[in-house]
């Protein structure tokens, strides 16, 4: 299985030395978090500009859920809808649902999604088995998020070929003295 992240992300902490581009790009990032209409086109673009080589006629595209229904819907609604009409691909965005609400890994540093997926998520494997599938995400980190999500896609069934992600967090290392 292929991961692979489109761009770095630049931790908060270290923006005061990033680049203009890195700057945007973070904004970017942080404002389709968000849901922002613009951000969540740019971001579609992007992935779609990455997957413009492959054919994905038969390949169902499938967003890893962010932490509660409504902002799933914000975020990855429209995104899946733009790539899946740009790309040919299957959108898979209604075949997994998202119940309650979790804590966000980020920022509480707890990864609810990983320890109790069956509370937060519902795969609909009648829809997955059997069928190859690229996971899409926002930003990875350590990927448990992530792998906890591809886990319950193959236990419903789905072959799953490759995870995209908009970034992954840029590591620094710490200047010894």
């Amino acid at each position: 299985m292929i991961k692979f992240a489109l761009y770095p992300y630049i931790p908060k902490r270290y923006l005061k030395r990033a680049s203009f581009e890195d700057i945007d790009r973070h904004r970017m990032i942080l404002d389709f978090k968000d849901g922002k209409p613009y951000a969540v086109r740019w971001a579609a673009r992007e992935m779609c500009h990455s997957l413009s080589d492959m054919d994905l006629t038969n390949t169902i595209i499938v967003c890893v859920p962010a932490c509660c229904k409504r902002t799933n819907d914000r975020r990855f609604k429209e995104f899946s809808n733009i790539i899946c009409e740009r790309t040919g691909a299957v959108n898979g965005f209604s075949h997994v649902q998202v119940f309650g609400h979790r804590r966000k890994a980020h920022i509480d540093h707890v990864h609810e999604l990983a320890d109790n997926a069956d509370e937060f998520i519902h795969v609909d494997g009648d829809f997955f088995r059997g069928r190859n599938v690229i996971v899409i995400d926002d930003i990875v980190t350590t990927c448990k998020t992530a792998n906890a999500f591809i886990d319950r896609m193959v236990a419903a069934g789905a072959k799953v070929n490759m995870v995209l992600f908009l970034a992954k967090t840029k590591q620094f290392k710490r200047k010894s003295n």
